[in-house]
């Protein structure tokens, strides 16, 4: 059945979240992070890894599937589709003890080749209603028609691009445990029996459970904030990149760090075998 164009600019209701120590260091420990500012609790008050928004943004997204135009589709067809891109703004860190809220907004649908892609715009806020991440994700509905005229609401911002990239790529090699996937499950609390259920896994047409593509840009922005930002998450301001190869367990991924412009690292990640995990990868940075 066709996707429904008139998605278009509705939004979710809000949902909250108490955010504690215990889910920020559990969501850095699912990584392997033991940077003291995620895990401290001797310190103030410890912060949450830079792309601890997806954990707020998962229940919103499962969420939007129920608003009217969404409906149209079959389990089938909603099981095919896919996070193709992420764009994390990040306003300022998120720390233990807050209340925040998260809400989707569909902004965008576009009939192409592989079915319909579909732009959704998340906002976490505050108790107070300070804005303090926003993604722009994209979807791809695969083998999906649209019903209705493609259209925008609001256009996503550009993302930037690397100017010259390095003669000499920096590599970091980053190893993926067979349990990877179960442990950021749990720790994310983001359950999608794609990542952790063989049987389910086979039946979708994939070759095995394979990583989540949030887990395997976090990884990736946690060795960036290690070798680049001496360690200071606070520093992030905005993560971005598109999902590209599936990355099975186990096996040893790569960091490929493309080249540097003034506050902005460019990079993308490869598979066991070398295909691109993640591609157009970003990170803009600010000061210490």
């Amino acid at each position: 059945m066709p996707y429904d164009a008139t998605l278009v600019g509705q939004s979710t209701e809000p949902i909250r979240h108490e955010v504690d120590a215990r889910w920020i260091m559990s969501y850095a420990a699912g990584l392997n992070d033991c940077n003291p500012a995620y895990l401290g609790t001797d310190r103030a008050k410890v912060v949450a890894h830079p792309l601890f928004p997806v954990c707020l943004e998962w229940p919103t997204i499962l969420s939007s599937r129920h608003m009217p135009g969404y409906d149209t589709l079959t389990p089938a067809e909603a099981a095919r589709s896919v996070h193709a891109a992420h764009d994390l703004h990040i306003l300022r860190p998120i720390a233990e003890g807050e209340t925040l809220t998260t809400q989707a907004t569909v902004t965008g649908m576009e009939a192409i080749k592989p079915g319909v892609a579909v732009t959704t715009r998340l906002d976490t806020r505050s108790a107070e209603g300070e804005l303090v991440a926003r993604t722009w994700q994209l979807g791809i509905a695969r083998g999906v028609a649209l019903n209705g005229t493609g259209r925008a609401s609001e256009p996503p911002p550009p993302r930037p691009s690397l100017p010259s990239p390095w003669r000499q790529p920096q590599r970091l090699p980053i190893p993926v445990a067979a349990n990877a996937a179960h442990v950021y499950t749990e720790c994310a609390r983001i359950w999608n029996p794609i990542h952790t259920d063989r049987r389910v896994a086979l039946e979708a047409g994939l070759p095995d459970i394979i990583l989540h593509g949030t887990a395997t840009l976090a990884l990736a922005v946690s060795r960036l904030v290690d070798e680049f930002l001496d360690g200071e998450p606070g520093r992030v301001r905005r993560i971005g990149g598109h999902f590209r190869a599936m990355v099975l367990m186990p096996s040893t991924i790569v960091l490929e760090v493309l080249g540097q412009s003034a506050d902005i690292l460019f990079f993308q990640v490869l598979t066991a075998s070398g295909e691109p995990a993640i591609s157009q990868g970003f990170l803009s940075y600010g000061g210490a």
